[in-house]
């Protein structure tokens, strides 16, 4: 039996040691560590043994023995722990334990991007650990597309210009980067995350990071919160050769969207605010934005045509599929008013944004297909984002009153008005009037059937074909789904198979590659969204297109 004053020199030493550990834990000396697995017992080096006459050799108390440091990799088992990862490094020639995430990192290493930051702040600065590496590769479609040769030294993205005269190829991303004032009023989603990963200086040099990586022509971003654009974003993203469009939120809310386009590869033509809240419409109360721009490439090439581009983020309550569907309808009027030409064709279409829908969801097949009957739809159903939906209220005929001027078709009704006058008076040129065939209202078509003038693919498939499990855009402590997306106006191989789909469009676009997305087991097994490399809790779809003719 130790003397009392060992004793309580022992236990002033285990707290002593246990506060030690904390801090020792979350400093940057951490990253530094060669420690085997457990330090189960380490002795005070100012205590001679050989002044006590007690046998040291014994085990040391069960007590003591709890306060060991651990340093193995850990798991999250609940919603409540704190997952923290690590790249565990142990002393000598021993092999090094990775994640299952980094062995695969060294698979096709020349077509393998891994988001891995630095923080570029050392107040905010963590362990530069391996735990937020995610693994993406690029997936090419066309032989031809445009080398996206990624090093492993500095990660640049080069480009072939071959044949430039004669093909424009250009990439478009997509990115949700998580407003700061959306973050800390839904704190509830990111309980898996520390506390120090979340802050704006931590969190926007990682965001940053994955702009200039990726290197994209044209970027569509979600959540920019308006005194983060003006003080730290659009000056940086300048900096780096973009022009940026921006559409604030209606009301109190301090985000919206923006768009932005290296000035090098286009010039502006018109940039088309959407608001999506009306006054006097009770159903759209909510403050939701949209914006369209008209991009001019700048380079000579056999197509001429100009590029629309939109970019919006619907209402996430998903029982609200009435308010998404009246939302995607506005938008898509004054996209129909943007890209319809003098001559009645439809110059190409990106179409890029957060939808708060899932794949294959009626809201997302309207997208695709161009329609939707919506009578005896329930409202909860719209999105697909609850497998079951609280409530059955069913869509109401019509949807939206007809005060707010858009017509079935997804299109101003002035607009709509003014096509279908000149089809029937024969004022147009007869390219005219073929184009506006596939636009103007169909007769004898169902109250409840809605439809739209583009025919659009999704440059992501939602699946992977090996296994079926679902690709994953945004995950938090809720859950991981789909809901960012990037469409575009196809340019079909087949076009008897979408009559009249040769005389819409002045062109096409192609896809010629895309960069892979991920599944929610690979995103948890960094810690889920947003960790110490990925900043944000979506992430960044980027995909490569080919202006056809």
């Amino acid at each position: 039996m130790l003397s009392r004053p060992l004793q309580r020199l022992g236990r002033d030493w285990i707290a002593h040691w246990n506060l030690a550990q904390r801090v020792f834990q979350n400093g940057p000396t951490y990253k530094c560590t060669k420690w085997t697995e457990y330090c189960s017992w380490v002795w005070c080096s100012h205590l001679n043994l050989q002044d006590f006459p007690v046998s040291w050799n014994r085990k040391p108390h069960n007590h003591i023995q709890n306060c060991s440091i651990h340093l193995c990799p850990a798991n999250m088992k609940s919603e409540g722990d704190e997952p923290t990862p690590k790249r565990r490094r142990c002393s000598g020639d021993q092999e090094i334990s990775c994640s299952p995430i980094e062995q695969l990192s060294t698979s096709f290493p020349n077509e393998t991007l891994l988001f891995h930051n630095e923080p570029q702040h050392e107040e905010e600065s963590l362990p530069k650990s391996r735990a937020g590496v995610i693994k993406r590769s690029w997936e090419y479609f066309c032989p031809q597309s445009k080398k996206m040769k990624i090093l492993e030294e500095d990660k640049q993205i080069s480009q072939d210009n071959k044949d430039l005269q004669e093909k424009f190829d250009f990439t478009v991303m997509s990115y949700n980067i998580l407003s700061q004032d959306l973050l800390e009023d839904n704190s509830h989603l990111y309980k898996h995350c520390r506390h120090q990963i979340l802050s704006w200086n931590y969190r926007f040099p990682n965001i940053l990071s994955d702009i200039k990586r990726l290197d994209a022509d044209v970027l569509c971003l979600q959540e920019v919160q308006e005194d983060q654009y003006g003080k730290e974003i659009k000056p940086s993203l300048e900096a780096l050769g973009y022009h940026c469009e921006y559409k604030m939120r209606t009301g109190r809310k301090p985000d919206g969207c923006a768009i932005c386009f290296k000035t090098s590869k286009f010039s502006l033509l018109s940039s088309n605010p959407v608001e999506f809240f009306r006054r006097n419409i009770p159903l759209l109360d909510r403050d939701n934005v949209g914006l369209v721009v008209l991009l001019q490439p700048r380079f000579h090439c056999k197509v001429t045509a100009a590029i629309c581009v939109a970019n919006t983020h619907l209402l996430y309550n998903p029982r609200r599929g009435d308010i998404k569907l009246t939302q995607l309808a506005m938008l898509l009027a004054e996209i129909t008013n943007v890209a319809i030409r003098e001559d009645g064709f439809f110059c190409p279409l990106v179409l890029c944004g957060d939808f708060n829908s899932v794949p294959y969801s009626p809201l997302y097949n309207f997208l695709r297909e161009g329609k939707l009957n919506y009578d005896g739809l329930p409202i909860g159903k719209v999105s697909g984002q609850e497998q079951s939906p609280r409530g059955k209220r069913i869509l109401s005929i019509p949807i939206w009153p007809q005060s707010l001027g858009i017509s079935q078709d997804c299109m101003y009704e002035e607009q709509q008005k003014q096509l279908e006058k000149e089809r029937e008076g024969g004022e147009a040129k007869e390219n005219t009037l073929e184009a506006s065939e596939e636009i103007v209202m169909v007769s004898q078509r169902l109250p409840t059937d809605l439809h739209h003038s583009f025919q659009l693919s999704s440059a992501y498939t939602h699946y992977f074909p090996d296994s079926g499990l679902p690709e994953v855009t945004t995950c938090h402590s809720r859950g991981a789904v789909t809901v960012d997306y990037i469409f575009y106006s196809e340019a079909r191989d087949n076009i008897s198979e979408q009559p009249g789909s040769e005389r819409i469009f002045d062109g096409g676009l192609k896809l010629l590659g895309r960069l892979s997305l991920v599944t929610e087991k690979d995103l948890w097994m960094v810690n889920g969204l947003p960790n110490e490399t990925s900043s944000s809790d979506h992430l960044p779809l980027l995909a490569e297109f080919r202006l056809e003719e």
